[in-house]
């Protein structure tokens, strides 16, 4: 099977690019200055010349707080940008991956959300993302719509790298506490994502790191595993002042009966770090 990921230069594009070809898949690859999603015309005449039969569109715009002051650019990406993707490949006959986020919730469940909950996102970010989600269901019937949450991993920005970069040079962090996810380490996804692909189930689904911590826990437990000295002092989301509004409780599981489940986001941490070690002493 050919599949073409869309974002290769990132975080989980990269991870993806090695996990389909582990798998055996013939696997391409764009990063943005190769192919920007927004363009339409772009993404159509690539997918022409490289016929693949799935993409995986892992091209997005994540910086959260940026979306809202630049919405239209982030919806540039995350909505229509999405929407080109799955068209396209639609038009060549190949089903399409799409990443999206627990950021489409409001958190006001106060409980794991599952596939069928409704999404009401509260920032401009979690509004794009689920256009994004419209679009592509809209736009080809083979389609998997992959919810995952605060990714991290190897070759991009992430909150662990943050975590780690602060505590070198202070001896405390504040984090916030009443923020609750399943952060996810986007090796495990990328095995998830490329398993997802053989199963024809398509839809939406939720796939995220095992178990569920805030974001003052996971710091904790990153200076922990990572042997740091550092003091992690929590503070509320409203004490912190952000720009963009967060869901206070947007850990994912999956009702699915045949779901991918993947390992904690403890594992994650561990085999993170354990990565990230490894690739500093090449």
């Amino acid at each position: 099977m050919k599949l073409l990921v869309t974002g290769a230069a990132g975080m989980l594009g990269r991870d993806v690019m090695l996990a389909a070809g582990n798998a055996g898949h013939d696997v391409v690859g764009f990063g943005r200055a190769e192919l920007d999603i927004a363009n339409a015309d772009a993404v159509k005449r690539k997918l022409e010349l490289e016929r693949p039969d799935v993409v995986v569109n892992c091209a997005a715009w994540t910086d959260v707080d940026g979306a809202e002051e630049a919405e239209e650019a982030a919806f540039a990406v995350n909505g229509a940008g999405a929407g080109n993707v799955a068209a396209a490949a639609a038009e060549g006959d190949a089903a399409v991956v799409h990443i999206s986020t627990d950021y489409v919730f409001d958190g006001a469940k106060g409980a794991r959300y599952v596939e069928s909950d409704q999404p009401a996102p509260l920032s401009a970010y979690g509004r794009t993302k689920l256009a994004g989600e419209e679009a592509v269901a809209a736009a080809n019937k083979r389609h998997f719509v992959v919810r995952s949450a605060g990714l991290f991993g190897v070759g991009g920005n992430n909150f662990v790298e943050t975590m780690l970069r602060l505590a070198a040079g202070q001896s405390e962090v504040l984090v916030v506490r009443d923020q609750i996810g399943s952060p996810t380490y986007t090796w495990h996804l990328a095995y998830g994502l490329v398993r997802l692909v053989d199963s024809l189930e398509y839809g939406i689904h939720h796939m995220a790191a095992a178990g569920q911590c805030s974001w003052y826990e996971f710091a904790r437990e990153i200076f922990e595993q990572a042997e740091v000295e550092c003091k992690v002092l929590s503070v509320s989301t409203e004490e912190f002042g952000r720009p963009a509004a967060r869901p206070p409780f947007s850990a994912l599981t999956s009702q699915r009966q045949h779901a991918i489940r993947l390992p904690s986001w403890q594992d994650g941490l561990a085999a993170y770090l354990s990565q990230r070690k490894a690739e500093r002493e090449e």
